[in-house]
């Protein structure tokens, strides 16, 4: 039987037993409905996972302890981060959760001047509450043990103006370069359009600091398609699904 897997923002150490807080218990109890000495998976994104019990269960309450801290390698060598052109509701959502399947580091959505989406601050909080929730669950459910960063919504030119370590691509389908003329690199920061795609004026401004123009292929993909075909291709070709990751 799988283990349930569980992320809490608080501190887990080997030997300790801890009261989960009032949403981490609800959700214990109430959603995954486990019960005293059954046991469990802990972890809060600092590098490590937990083998822990449930202890004790209230109405409102748990308490746990964790026996032993485990250390599995799960997490890529390799550094992506995703500017995100905003798409709307599930999309958003999908490219969200798979991203974070497929190993990414860092996701800012971006506001570009075909985003379909806008928002008020009250929304956009919510909006960014929720998107951290997917993050969690996608982490619980693939097995990371390191949460990615997802930023605050951007608009398109700050975004590339912020300075970056490593490779810098915007996909464009009428680049004549691919991934596989590119040499290989440690960190890579990706530009991927909304629905509509980028501007012409955009591509140029990314390149215009730094970026490098690529196609993924003769087709023309959707926002979502491009982003996970892009995580993937980068991985395979320099990631963790590589059979022999190459020197960078």
């Amino acid at each position: 039987m799988r283990l349930s897997r569980f992320y809490t923002g608080q501190p887990l150490a080997e030997g300790s037993r801890l009261t989960l807080d009032k949403d981490s218990s609800h959700y214990l109890l109430h959603v995954l409905r486990l019960k005293p000495g059954n046991a469990l998976v802990m972890f809060n994104g600092n590098g490590y996972e937990y083998n822990a019990r449930l202890e004790e269960a209230t109405k409102k309450q748990a308490t746990i302890s964790i026996l032993e801290q485990l250390s599995p390698r799960r997490e890529s060598p390799l550094h992506i981060e995703i500017g995100q052109g905003i798409a709307r509701g599930e999309r958003m959502d999908f490219v969200l959760q798979k991203s974070v399947e497929l190993g990414v580091s860092r996701v800012t959505p971006l506001w570009t001047q075909r985003s379909q989406v806008r928002l008020d601050e009250k929304r956009l909080a919510k909006r960014l509450a929720h998107w951290q929730g997917v993050v969690v669950s996608a982490c619980e459910q693939s097995g990371r043990l390191r949460l990615p960063d997802i930023r605050p919504p951007a608009d398109l030119d700050n975004w590339l103006d912020t300075p970056a370590e490593g490779l810098r691509l915007v996909l464009s389908p009428y680049s004549e370069k691919t991934l596989k003329d590119l040499q290989p690199a440690s960190h890579v920061r990706v530009l991927v359009g909304p629905e509509g795609g980028l501007e012409e004026r955009e591509i140029r401004a990314a390149e215009a600091n730094g970026f490098q123009a690529v196609r993924l292929g003769p087709r023309i993909l959707r926002t979502e398609t491009a982003a996970l075909a892009t995580l993937t291709a980068l991985q395979v070709l320099w990631g963790d699904l590589a059979s022999q990751p190459p020197e960078t």
